[in-house]
Parts: C-alpha cells; structure tokens; sequence
C-alpha cells in the first residue's frame, strides 16, 4: 500500500497510462520474452549461436527484473531511468544480434520495443517532472 501511495502521489504526465493497464501489458509481453528469450538460450545451449548472441537477452531479463524493485523499493526515478535505458539498449542489442539467426524473435520483440519505448519516455519524463 505504501508503494501504491508513493506512485500515485508523484508527478506524472497527463499522457501516463492508468495502472490497472501495467499488468495485463507485461503479462502478454513476458509471454512473448519468456517464448523468445527461452529460444534464444535453448539456441546457445546447443551451441547453435555464440554466448555473445545470448548475452544481450540475459542483460535484458536482469536490468528488466530490477527495474521494479529500483522503481517501487528503493523509490529512485533517477536508477529507474538508467536501468530503463538499459533495458531498451540491451533490447536493441538483442533483436539486431538474433535477427541473422532467427528473425522471428526479432520480431516477436516488436511489441516489447514499442512498449519499452513507450515507458522509457514515461520515466524519463517522471523522473524530470519530480526532480
């Protein structure tokens, strides 16, 4: 409740998205990471790609499961704006390093890129709003 307080008292944008939109959005793009990303590792388990093409995706999942916990633990808009421009760089990273080999996670990252787009702005624009 005290995480619901703090998020709902800080100055966000008229353009911010309700919060009941969050969890259904990251329950149909974790399906899709969760399909993807697997592949991905499945591919470099059996050696059929270079750990150097898996890396960005492992980056990715660590900077994304932190991004929370740096959000509504510690409560920090400045971590959470680096650690959500991580995740959108490894993201990049990663769909430009898997497109020679599967380009089908590549695209099935479309709608993770544009949503992760999207909350980088968000944040970004949070973050300078309550400075």
């Amino acid at each position: 409740m005290n995480t619901y307080n703090w998020y709902s008292q800080i100055i966000k944008p008229t353009w911010s998205p309700p919060a009941w939109l969050f969890g259904p959005v990251w329950s149909v793009l974790y399906i899709l990471i969760a399909i993807s990303f697997g592949k991905v590792f499945y591919l470099a388990w059996q050696g059929k790609i270079g750990l150097l093409i898996a890396l960005p995706f492992a980056l990715n999942l660590v900077f994304n499961f932190a991004f929370t916990p740096i959000q509504f633990g510690l409560k920090n808009n400045l971590l959470s704006s680096i650690d959500i421009l991580l995740i959108l760089g490894t993201l990049i990273w990663a769909m430009a390093a898997i497109f020679p080999y599967a380009r089908w996670v590549t695209y099935i990252q479309i709608p993770y890129l544009l949503w992760v787009s999207f909350a980088t702005i968000l944040q970004l624009t949070i973050t300078y709003l309550n400075r």
